[in-house]
């Protein structure tokens, strides 16, 4: 499917997971580096390009959701955290500084791997040609200048430059632009971008929405395509170019 090997990134500081993981990954065709903390995965960053960190939430000094939050500020990397099976609040907080999954130990490799791939389908869509070459069709979504490309998971600004969007914010943009004018719950949005429910309170999905203003609003404390609907959750007002 891809011309180079996947490039994975372990960050655990229990060398027995790393050697688990490694071996499991090189045996089904992925390049993998394996590091204990925060220090190595610098370096092992700045060496060459990754396309996942599986990274483990609880390490001694600099912790995963303090190294998530540093790695989501530089890059749009794919990012899973490691976590404990009961440490749900570390789930939603690894989710809400811009983890894009997470897996609960004790864990199967398989459902590992299985988070791996399908978080690569999601980031890694077919090469795609310059922004005036689209024409208008089911998969594209065009509003207030913009162009959201749905099978590309491309989000072209109106000036022409791409704009990154971790998965997560794609999803979320796509769910909500796809329905311009439907009020969607969080707990509905949390559905549509994951496929599983986390609680209604889930404080994920109003991160999420933060993050996405940055990016896509002239005025992210006065939004005008994507707006809060009190005690309801949000709706896209973006004017749809037909």
């Amino acid at each position: 499917m891809f011309e180079q090997p996947i490039h994975i990134l372990i960050v655990d500081d229990d060398v027995r997971i790393r050697q688990m993981l490694t071996r499991y990954f090189q045996q089904e065709g992925f390049r993998v580096s394996a590091v204990s903390d925060g220090v190595a995965m610098r370096m092992q960053l700045k060496a060459s390009p990754v396309d996942v960190i599986l990274l483990d939430v609880v390490m001694p000094g600099e912790d995963g959701l303090t190294l998530a939050r540093e790695i989501r500020a530089l890059s749009d990397v794919g990012i899973i955290m490691l976590t404990g099976r009961d440490e749900v609040l570390d789930r939603v907080v690894g989710l809400e500084v811009g983890a894009d999954d997470y897996v609960a130990k004790p864990f199967h490799l398989r459902e590992v791997l299985a988070r791996v791939r399908s978080l690569l389908r999601r980031r890694r869509p077919a090469p795609y040609p310059p922004v005036r070459a689209p024409e208008s069709g089911e998969g594209l979504i065009r509003f207030d200048g913009w162009l959201l490309d749905i099978a590309r998971r491309r989000l072209v600004a109106p000036g022409g430059e791409d704009v990154a969007l971790t998965s997560g914010e794609f999803d979320l943009l796509a769910a909500l632009a796809k329905h311009p004018g439907r009020v969607f719950s969080r707990e509905a949005l949390m559905d549509h971008t994951r496929g599983r429910g986390l609680k209604a309170f889930d404080r994920t999905i109003d991160a999420q929405i933060a993050r996405l203003r940055k990016k896509i609003e002239r005025d992210p404390k006065s939004p005008s395509l994507v707006k809060s609907v009190r005690a309801v959750g949000y709706v896209f007002t973006g004017r749809i170019d037909r």
